[in-house]
């Protein structure tokens, strides 16, 4: 990795630990400027267009974003005669709806699959996690609005899976997921902060699996995917078992933050919206089943060479084995307490 680039990193870290340890809303907009600001370089690539074009569009997203949240921060801080008192309603709607669209949220999603679509899969993966972090805490620290998150956690599951379903193209897939996936995460904080972060850190290490996969072998498109599991057994059967895992199926350990978040909304009373998110969450574990079913049964009988990538690389096998039997685990570590 180039100096630069380790550079940037250590900034784009640094901008979202000022967010999340703010004590004022004007330092967490500097934060957020920060990590913006970082994770622009890391998207250029020299002699590929595309990854400019979508380091521009997050860009130009962000920063109308970072706008709104700013003017409605202002506004809010300086009350006046001149500005009513019933305008803070809709100020708050204008910052939320900001957070909203940073973090990628449906339906302010419109910048999420086409800036994905032209990035690599390290930049996919900062994109998928480590820049949702500050939106999040900062939507938890002002999730005030429930009527209005309720909406906003209907429309993301609805999107995120209907939309995935006529996708051939693996960044969009995890896009889509990834916005399912955000309506569970906001669910899992309008009553808890630590079941939130279990389950973002659960999605992490799954989606890290999934995506060291597509890395090693440059895949981008389900086709691919096809062809080259067939040369490797025991990889095609470790990234089927993740991609499982990623939709929430027992026994594996994405199951583990869908289970508690559900028994949280249940507890709370929120029938409505735990029913939604089971229904649609349904409709995303079928095109990961899809993907598992064609990458499991079909053979390819041509004789092509491709290179054979062991994974003997001790961290990505233990967080594999986390991924693959880590409810297990879990479920007998809580039953003690």
């Amino acid at each position: 990795m180039k100096m630069y680039k380790i550079m940037f990193i250590n900034s784009m870290i640094m901008g979202t630990l000022i967010t999340i340890s703010a004590y004022s809303w004007m330092s967490m907009w500097i934060g957020l400027e920060i990590n913006l600001l970082s994770i622009i370089p890391l998207m250029n690539k020299y002699k590929n267009i595309f990854p400019s074009e979508s380091a521009m569009k997050y860009f130009i997203t962000q920063t109308m974003a970072s706008s709104i949240m700013l003017f409605s921060i202002i506004m809010m801080s300086n009350k006046s005669e001149f500005i009513p008192q019933n305008l803070d309603f809709t100020l708050l709607l204008m910052m939320n709806s900001a957070i909203l669209t940073k973090m990628g949220a449906a339906p302010f999603h419109f910048w999420f699959p086409e800036v994905m679509e032209g990035l690599n899969w390290f930049n996919c993966f900062l994109i998928l996690t480590w820049q949702k972090i500050a939106p999040m805490i900062i939507f938890m620290y002002n999730c005030n609005l429930m009527i209005f998150t309720s909406w906003i956690i209907i429309i993301s599951s609805l999107i995120g899976s209907i939309l995935g379903l006529n996708q051939v193209s693996l960044r969009k897939i995890l896009t889509y997921s990834s916005i399912n996936h955000i309506s569970w995460m906001l669910a899992s904080m309008l009553n808890s902060q630590m079941i939130w972060l279990m389950y973002f850190l659960v999605y992490t290490i799954i989606s890290f699996n999934i995506i060291t996969i597509f890395y090693l072998w440059n895949i981008y498109f389900i086709n691919q995917l096809i062809n080259i599991m067939n040369y490797n057994l025991m990889i095609k059967l470790t990234f089927n078992l993740n991609f499982l895992s990623l939709g929430g199926l027992p026994p594996f350990l994405g199951f583990l933050p869908k289970w508690m978040t559900i028994h949280n909304l249940i507890s709370n009373n929120f029938f409505i919206i735990s029913l939604i998110l089971i229904i649609f969450t349904l409709i995303t574990l079928f095109y990961y089943l899809r993907i598992s079913f064609s990458s499991m049964l079909i053979m390819n009988k041509e004789n092509i060479k491709y290179s054979i990538i062991t994974m003997n690389n001790f961290i990505i096998m233990f967080l594999n084995i986390i991924s693959l039997s880590g409810l297990l685990v879990c479920t007998q570590i809580f039953s003690f307490y």
